[in-house]
């Protein structure tokens, strides 16, 4: 499984569309938590999402990176690299909510609608064939 020249992975792909996606959530969820508990809220709705588009964008690197090893790499990449990577969002959220002053609950629940909407609205786009430049023969 040999990668050509110029060629940007899919997975690469995926993870720039749903990093650029996180810019039309992110004011939505900041300014709801702003509204709602004030600029505790907003800036932990801030980090919760700025936490997910960093998964997202590791993940993409981390699918990437394992294509050009071979196929058992990708494949291992693909299901233990989702394990760790939850693990590590989880560990980072806990690190984070156990030694800074936050909002918990704007942090968590921003962390977790961002997760999930982001997540869907790829799927989605993928299934519905909006991303035209996916090359899956390569």
């Amino acid at each position: 499984m040999s990668v050509e020249q110029g060629h940007v992975p899919v997975e690469a792909i995926l993870a720039k569309h749903t990093i650029v996606r996180a810019v039309y959530i992110a004011p939505v969820l900041i300014i709801g938590f702003g509204l709602l508990r004030g600029w505790e809220g907003a800036w932990a709705s801030a980090v919760g999402i700025l936490i997910v588009v960093a998964n997202f964008w590791l993940a993409g690197a981390i699918l990437s990176v394992s294509f050009r090893i071979g196929l058992q790499a990708y494949h291992a990449a693909a299901l233990i690299g989702f394990f760790l990577r939850i693990a590590l969002l989880v560990g980072v959220m806990y690190l984070i909510a156990a030694t800074v002053e936050i909002d918990r609950l704007a942090f968590g629940i921003s962390a977790v609608v961002a997760y999930l909407v982001l997540l869907v609205w790829e799927a989605v786009a993928v299934s519905r064939g909006d991303e035209r430049e996916l090359n899956w023969a390569k």
